[in-house]
């Protein structure tokens, strides 16, 4: 049997990813890994150095949010992002060597994904997530890798700035930022080609039964690979 496909997921911050891909993973725990990406910014308070493959469900226990569609950046960071924090200096001589599938930067800081993280969950014969933004998207279809490509998106900028707001997380600088950045995803999430299928959230249970349809055939494959 071959392995599962994996997928790759964008979208802007607020539009719902993380806690969809939660509950997704809470109905089918132990199905799904997460990449390790590399990272130049400095570790938050908490972070440790990521140590290679991440099950998600050993992630989730007390931290599982409520299925709502507005969660904090501190509960997202600890629960559901983990990354090996590097220089810029070494990360520019990984991605020079061509260690990286997909590179962006953010804010100053330099953020990646790398082959041996990607090798390290598909040897695990689990379905490999990898969250990346657009710029990532577009590096990753240069690659082999042959994911799936899922982008989730807000119903409107309305919507996605309320859930900013009320997350209450963010300067009004740092705010504006992430708007402008989501402004833009969401105009090129438009282009044809770029996802296999984009999901509005407007309905979060109606958004969870979308994506459990797109991942239904390699959640089936894993299922009967597992003993």
């Amino acid at each position: 049997m071959s392995q599962p496909r994996p997928v790759v997921l964008s979208g802007p911050s607020g539009a719902g990813k993380s806690t969809l891909m939660k509950r997704l993973m809470k109905e089918h725990e132990g199905l799904f890994g997460f990449s390790v990406s590399h990272t130049t910014r400095n570790p938050r308070p908490g972070e440790e150095n990521g140590k290679g493959l991440m099950k998600l469900p050993m992630l989730l226990g007390a931290t599982l949010l409520p299925v709502a569609d507005v969660i904090s950046s501190e509960e997202l960071e600890t629960s559901f992002s983990y990354y090996h924090f590097t220089t810029k200096e070494a990360m520019q001589q990984g991605i020079d060597n061509g260690n990286f599938i997909e590179n962006a930067e953010f804010s100053g800081n330099m953020y990646g994904t790398s082959k041996a993280a990607v090798e390290d969950v598909l040897a695990q014969n689990v379905i490999c997530i990898l969250d990346v933004d657009i710029q990532g998207v577009r590096r990753i279809k240069e690659t082999d890798l042959n994911p799936i490509y899922i982008s989730v998106q807000p119903p409107s900028m309305d919507v996605l700035e309320k859930r900013l707001r009320d997350r209450q997380t963010e300067t009004e600088e740092s705010l504006q930022k992430r708007l402008e950045a989501a402004r833009i995803d969401m105009e090129l999430s438009k282009e044809d080609g770029l996802f296999d299928v984009v999901i509005i959230n407007d309905d979060l249970d109606r958004a969870y039964e979308e994506l459990k349809d797109i991942l239904s055939e390699e959640i089936t494959k894993v299922q009967k690979a597992q003993p």
